[in-house]
């Protein structure tokens, strides 16, 4: 498990406080079983390209799991893999993403997993979010999903028809606030539901899949004690939190496209099963937009994050480093929608490198005592303690930048000489060190990105490039894209630029 060394000389002023989507108020932070914290977040279904927001929800997540363990909690941070093709579409009917996707590219389905769980890694390995403490996959939780199932069934709520087993909705509702996460009404729902093909199954058009039947057209399936089948979308994620968290854990995050019905489904399921409440605090994040529009591929302006990075997308002036993007992404509140435009980015790239500037102006500060200022002194430390209070509020990254650059002016007026370094206390400098530096690089995820090397390094470089522009030109994919995923694997990032040339950044 990742750590953060941090020294705290000074106390907090403020206990860590969240905004639980399930009483819809912002809460202190009080862990169950304390120094321990179980954090869980929905990862990817792997059959696509990760898109933006799939990294904006786990950079919000990554920002909350390095707090955390800033904080000095012991964290164990779980993130699932989803890699079986069985989301249930309006009509009842599973969609297999997996096996679509696997039949398009000639391949077997879990060369689909395998190649787009090796994308994701490479999103968040890219941009620099921790690895979960475990990331347990679907397809490896099998057992243990048909127990839960069998409990579900035992208990009351849920009926096996045609093989297929459903979660009875109505059933749960007489004793149970279904939808009390996402604020949905039982009633409402019944009147706005409506006969769909392929419903004949269920009992309740609200009823949902936890185990649905599939033929052997599917590729992947498991023979269960219904038969054979894929386990429903929703179920997973309540049988591997709970698996490695327990019964009741402290914090389960997501998109907030996931809360109904995915979410508002988990909790149904888990007390359906084991009667009891699954999870203390429910955390959202919020959407993106594109010059102030829904981001949609049928708009034309969606693109991905290596797009975003090389700049070949016609909406984008130039493409943005990695660090400009998480510096841009830390701008807003995890819980208010991120707007993309040129500008907002271009004004980040300028943030960031003033922030990363005084970051090596600090490190290369002489401290020499000199006459204390007292209220300068106090300034310094104050500015520190609330960069904290805003952490501890609900996760500020937004307003927690605004004081780091607050503390920006200072040290560049120590070092220009309109501030004295010596009105600082020796321990308030060091202090000033080891937090700035901490915040940007342990709990802010802000890296330096070095461009190009020596010359030998640059030679190098360039002759892998060839070589891979080579295999490009033969047609030799693989051999082109090993170069490019061997250089990723070492944290190189490689970018092909509009004009044909290959840059590459460490």
């Amino acid at each position: 498990m990742p750590t953060i060394a941090i020294i705290f000389v000074i106390e907090m002023k403020s206990q860590l406080k969240i905004t639980n989507t399930l009483s819809r108020k912002k809460e202190v932070f009080e862990p169950l079983n304390p120094p321990f914290v179980g954090l869980y977040v929905c990862g990817p279904t792997v059959y696509s390209e990760p898109h933006l927001g799939n990294l904006r929800t786990f950079l919000a997540f990554d920002i909350v799991y390095r707090w955390l363990l800033y904080l000095g909690y012991n964290v164990r941070y779980v993130r699932n893999i989803t890699d079986v093709g069985h989301i249930e579409n309006s009509a009842g009917n599973v969609v297999d993403g997996i096996g679509e996707r696997a039949k398009a590219e000639n391949l077997e389905p879990m060369e689909i997993v395998q190649k787009y769980t090796n994308n994701f890694h490479w999103l968040t390995r890219t941009f620099n979010t921790l690895d979960p403490s475990i990331e347990p996959t679907a397809t490896g939780h099998m057992v243990e999903q048909w127990e839960m199932i069998q409990r579900i069934i035992d208990n009351g709520y849920g009926y096996e028809s045609n093989g297929s087993v459903y979660f009875d909705v109505n059933k749960y509702a007489e004793s149970h606030d279904y939808g009390k996460l996402s604020g949905r009404k039982i009633d409402e729902l019944i009147a706005g539901s409506r006969d769909l093909d392929g419903q004949d199954e269920k009992r309740n058009p609200l009823d949902f899949a936890i185990w649905k039947a599939v033929g052997p057209s599917f590729p992947q399936r498991w023979k269960s004690p219904w038969g054979w089948g894929v386990p429903g979308w929703n179920l997973e994620c309540s049988v591997m939190s709970t698996k490695y968290l327990g019964t009741t854990f402290d914090i389960h995050g997501g998109g907030m496209d996931l809360k109904f019905p995915h979410h508002e489904c988990e909790i149904a399921q888990s007390v359906a099963a084991d009667k009891a409440e699954p999870v203390k605090y429910w955390m959202h994040s919020n959407m993106l937009t594109v010059n102030g529009t829904k981001m949609s591929k049928s708009l034309g302006n969606a693109f991905l994050p290596a797009e975003l990075i090389a700049g070949d997308h016609e909406l984008l002036d130039k493409g943005y480093s990695p660090m400009v993007v998480r510096f841009f992404m830390l701008q807003t509140h995890y819980s208010s929608t991120i707007d993309f435009s040129n500008e907002a980015l271009q004004a980040a790239e300028k943030g960031f490198e003033r922030l990363m500037n005084a970051k090596k102006v600090l490190n290369g500060l002489n401290y020499v005592a000199g006459n204390v200022n007292a209220d300068e002194d106090q300034s310094i430390i104050d500015t520190l303690s609330a960069v904290e209070d805003y952490m501890n509020d609900d996760f500020n990254t937004a307003q927690a930048l605004a004081q780091m650059f607050e503390l920006c002016s200072k040290i560049n007026s120590f070092k220009d000489g309109h501030l004295d370094l010596g009105s600082l206390k020796a321990e308030t400098f060091e202090l000033l060190k080891t937090k700035f530096n901490t915040i940007i690089a342990d709990v802010f995820g802000l890296n330096e990105e070095v461009e190009g090397g020596n010359d030998a390094m640059d030679g190098l470089m360039n002759l892998l490039f060839e070589i891979r522009n080579e295999s490009r030109e033969k047609k030799d994919w693989a051999t082109s894209d090993k170069i490019r995923d061997q250089l990723n694997a070492l944290n190189i990032k490689v970018k092909d630029e509009k004009d044909g040339s290959t840059s590459w950044s460490l």
